[in-house]
């Protein structure tokens, strides 16, 4: 082991350079514990949502039109005795529809 004290990497900022410098030996060795914990979860948090991403593209269904979100469900609206399918979701505390096709198509 070297009595010189190590070279920071170049990306690391100066002030968390400064007070690893100005830390005991315990709060480094409690630092590092830290550090590599919290990489692990941030790279898993990361793998997840990109996993959960690919999950979502492959679900849409074919007909969903870009503009409607893939959580959308289809409904069944009656206006003047007519029947209609609609694209249905929640934004907030809002409910969106956008229109999809009669429920008959030779209507």
């Amino acid at each position: 082991m070297s009595y010189e004290l190590p070279t920071p990497p170049a990306k690391l900022p100066t002030e968390i350079v400064n007070t690893l410098n100005e830390s005991d030996p315990e709060q480094l060795r409690d630092v590092a514990t830290y550090a590599e914990a919290l990489a692990e979860h941030k790279e898993r948090k990361t793998r997840l949502e990109e996993e959960s991403d690919d999950a979502d593209i492959e679900d849409r269904p074919d007909d969903l039109p870009d503009d409607v979100p893939t959580k959308a469900t289809i409904t069944i609206k009656e206006i003047n005795d007519n029947r209609y399918y609609y694209w249905q979701w929640r934004e907030g505390d809002k409910i969106k529809s956008k229109y999809k096709g009669p429920v008959n198509p030779d209507e």
